[in-house]
């Protein structure tokens, strides 16, 4: 049994998938933004709901850089820095602990899941940051592995400023007073999709990506702006302009990747 945790700036989603890949029951927790209240409450949630000695490997996506041993550099939406959670969580389990960045996770389960599988995906999650997965022949691309379209800096208001600054869902909020599901203004919509475009838009441009997958919790209401946002898009890029689609799991994607994640590290590391 694989357990996967999507440590995300508002919620985290802990979730389990058999031998056969198929995904068992879900828990949810509020995030804590002290990381021992976060490791204390996800310790909890698993030895509650499975047994330790059932769990094969455990993965853990994080919304922030993870450098080449697992350990969390920065997660700026939640005030984390330098954490080593595969250290302080080994003392609890004696199996694989797998930690990975959240966008490229669920990149790694959205391209995994198209056929055939696209050369280049872009894969960008609007929640309560902006996270960006680039996923090249199936896998995490080394190569953008440490890279987070949403810290982009981009001229808005005559500002400088992060690109998840203005088009996040807490920039949404901030903004409008209102979360995503209570919008039903076109012109905010629109808005709304002016702003995703002038950070997706220099991102197409550098990386030239075959398929755009937009997800997140934003990505649910992606009917609600798809066709500003293609619009916008296409006025920029009017030749080979790459599809842009939601997501197949928008709010699923990390818990889908992490289980991908496992499977391709632990064949790895059998070889």
């Amino acid at each position: 049994m694989l357990v996967t945790v999507d440590t995300g700036g508002t919620k985290t989603l802990v979730a389990s998938f058999s031998e056969d890949g198929v995904l068992g029951e879900q828990f949810r927790f509020e995030t804590p933004h002290n990381e021992h209240e976060y490791l204390s409450l996800l310790h909890k949630t698993i030895s509650s709901h499975y047994k330790t000695d059932d769990i094969d490997a455990l993965v853990i996506a994080l919304p922030g850089r993870i450098d080449g041993a697992g350990k969390l550099i920065d997660a700026p939406n939640l005030g984390w820095e330098n954490i080593d959670l595969r250290s302080e969580l080994s003392a609890f389990y004696d199996c694989p602990i797998l930690i990975e960045n959240d966008a490229n996770l669920a990149g790694l389960a959205e391209a995994r899941q198209l056929s055939p599988t696209p050369p280049t995906c872009l894969y960008i999650t609007i929640s309560t940051g902006i996270g960006t997965g680039i996923i090249t022949n199936g896998h995490i691309d080394p190569a953008y592995e440490q890279s987070e379209g949403g810290r982009m800096l981009i001229s808005h208001d005559g500002a400088s400023m992060p690109w998840q600054d203005f088009a996040s869902g807490q920039a949404i909020f901030k903004t409008y007073g209102q979360y995503a599901h209570d919008i039903t203004d076109q012109t905010v919509w629109r808005q709304i999709a002016i702003n995703i475009s002038v950070g997706l838009i220099p991102l197409i441009k550098h990386i030239n990506p075959d398929i755009v997958i937009i997800g997140g919790s934003i990505g649910t209401y992606f009917d609600h702006y798809n066709t500003q946002l293609i619009k916008e898009v296409k006025n920029q890029i009017p030749n080979n302009m790459p599809a842009i689609v939601i997501a197949q799991h928008p709010e699923q994607a990390v818990i889908y990747g992490c289980y991908y994640y496992a499977l391709d590290s632990l064949t790895t590391s059998e070889a």
